[in-house]
């Protein structure tokens, strides 16, 4: 994550997150990083639907293709962009190790990723099946694709 933070001050561009399965886990590893707070501008943890719709995720788009779903990545991604006016806005969804009952869609094991890249309009998405039997690797393994993306897009 370091070199992502040197790129992104290198380039004068901030970065955005809206979390949920990694539970903050982006923003913390961007803040482990000393100037972290010269380009992250805002994190949100929106575990819950409620507050993904209040962040400006349509809720018809969760209803059309689920909270799990590379369409409501993307709805994250571009929102928190937009709330925050960050170049980059990363959304994060998905199921690690459980069934959600209130959202019974989806494999219980895929994460779906979207970087949003304000600039340009564009968008950069990944989705990823973890299998690792612990919630903090999977973790670990979501974040490490993350850092992969970013050092690839910033």
């Amino acid at each position: 994550m370091k070199s992502v933070i040197e790129k992104l001050k290198e380039k004068n561009k901030t970065i955005s997150t809206m979390e949920s399965c990694t539970g903050g886990g982006v923003a913390n590893s961007i803040t482990n990083i000393e100037g972290a707070s010269e380009v992250l501008k805002f994190s949100a943890v929106t575990y819950s639907n409620e507050f993904k719709i209040k962040m400006g995720v349509s809720s018809d788009i969760i209803d059309k293709y689920s909270v799990y779903s590379m369409e409501t990545a993307m709805e994250m991604s571009k929102n928190i962009s937009k709330f925050t006016g960050s170049n980059y806005g990363v959304g994060i969804t998905g199921k690690l190790n459980r069934v959600d009952i209130n959202n019974l869609y989806g494999s219980d094991n895929t994460v779906y990723i979207s970087i949003y890249d304000r600039d340009s309009d564009k968008f950069y998405n990944n989705k990823i099946d973890v299998d690792k039997s612990s919630r903090k690797e999977n973790k670990e393994i979501v974040i490490n694709l993350i850092i992969e993306k970013l050092l690839e897009i910033v």
